[in-house]
């Protein structure tokens, strides 16, 4: 008997896997083809695969791919049926996603939010000497309820309460929560002396929303489906990185006349929020105050993501992995 039916015949029982856990070892395996994984390469070296010859590697390689990683633990690790042919299917699949999902307890008043951000360095072809961002991770604890931050509440500084409860009271029609988002984020002049349009407002007021923490899995999932409805928002058609070197899902939004595009970047395992960045869409001359800098397409003007986050019962306390 061959070697190739021996493996088949102890795999026989096996369930035949499908698309999405073939995913990510599909991608490992072209990585490891291509050179790039020292770790694989090693693994193709060892002389307990080499000896069972090219046609039993090829074999042992797919049996490889059959296994499915926890996805709660792998940030590159892709969502099932993850679609990223537009921003409707995409943030819809999304939505199904969370709505599977258990809602934790609302936080209680003397709780604090913890939370990790890093910002990448701008990337400006017309520049070359850019400072780094300042000395690494930015950690942070908020408290989630704030009695004095809370007392006006037309106030725009709002603590996580505030917006976690304003999240949970926002109705299921997506027509209905964006005019409902569009009266919690008033219109404002931006920095360029332009009146803010309507789907620029809406489309700030769901991207904080969604970069708030927490927020239960069933608001971000009402949110997700009213964000796909946005005339021009987009999302782009392969994952990104983002500031941490996370492979993320870019969803964007360019304002006419703006030169950039916002990508609002979301986790494509469970599709959390993870970071922001600003894109430069075409050559342009910026001037600010006097001072002219010369903006190339594909320039990254901001890029920031965020590596943690939780609830904890103390200002300082760091939570355990």
């Amino acid at each position: 008997m061959d070697e190739m039916t021996q493996l088949r015949e102890l795999r026989a029982d096996a369930p035949v896997p499908g698309r999405a856990a073939l995913a990510p070892g599909r991608e490992r395996l072209t990585t490891a083809i291509a050179g790039r994984n020292r770790r694989t390469r090693r693994l193709w070296a060892d002389w307990r695969v080499a000896s069972l010859g090219a046609a039993a590697t090829i074999t042992a390689a797919a049996l490889i791919i059959t296994q499915v990683v926890d996805t709660s633990s792998n940030p590159d690790t892709l969502a099932n049926n993850l679609d990223l042919s537009g921003p409707t299917v995409t943030l819809n699949r999304a939505a199904d996603f969370l709505e599977e999902k258990k809602a934790p307890p609302e936080p209680r008043t003397g709780q604090w939010i913890y939370t990790v951000n890093v910002t990448g360095k701008p990337e400006l072809a017309s520049t070359e000497n850019i400072a780094n961002p300042d000395n690494g991770p930015d950690t942070s604890w908020t408290p989630y309820a704030d009695p004095e931050m809370e007392k006006d509440p037309a106030d725009d500084a709002w603590s996580p309460r505030e917006t976690y409860r304003a999240a949970e009271s926002l109705p299921d029609d997506p027509a209905a929560l964006l005019a409902e988002v569009r009266a919690l984020y008033p219109a404002f002049d931006t920095e360029r002396g332009r009146e803010e349009s309507s789907t620029a407002r809406t489309f700030r007021g769901l991207s904080t929303l969604i970069e708030s923490y927490p927020l239960s899995p069933a608001a971000r999932a009402r949110i997700y489906r009213a964000l796909g409805t946005v005339p021009g928002v987009r999302v782009t058609d392969h994952l990104v990185r983002d500031a941490a070197g996370r492979k993320a899902i870019a969803v964007t939004y360019e304002e006419p006349g703006s030169h950039e595009r916002q990508e609002l970047l979301l986790s494509p395992s469970d599709y959390s929020y993870t970071g922001t960045r600003h894109v430069v869409t075409e050559d342009h001359d910026l001037n600010e105050l006097g001072f002219v800098t010369r903006m190339t397409a594909g320039d990254i003007t901001l890029d920031r993501a965020r590596t943690a986050a939780a609830v904890v019962d103390a200002r300082g306390e760091v939570p355990q992995p």
